[in-house]
C-alpha cells in the first residue's frame, strides 16, 4: 500500500486506484430498453399523480 512519512513520523495511507477505462456508448438495443423503461416510469408517476388528485378532491 503506498504511504507517505509526514512531518513527526506520522505515515499517511493513500488508496489503491481503480484503472481508468472509457466507457461505451449504448447499443440500440440499450437505448430502446431506457426509452421504454422511461416511458413506463412517466406513466407511473403520472397515474399515482392523478390518483393522487382524484383522491384528494
Amino acid at each position: 500500500m503506498p504511504y507517505t512519512t509526514e512531518e513527526g513520523g506520522r505515515l499517511n495511507n493513500f488508496a489503491v486506484e481503480p484503472k481508468v477505462y472509457r466507457a461505451e456508448p449504448p447499443t440500440k438495443q440499450q437505448q430502446l430498453r431506457y426509452l421504454i423503461g422511461g416511458v413506463v416510469a412517466a406513466v407511473l408517476v403520472g397515474g399515482l399523480i392523478f390518483v393522487a388528485v382524484a383522491v384528494s378532491s
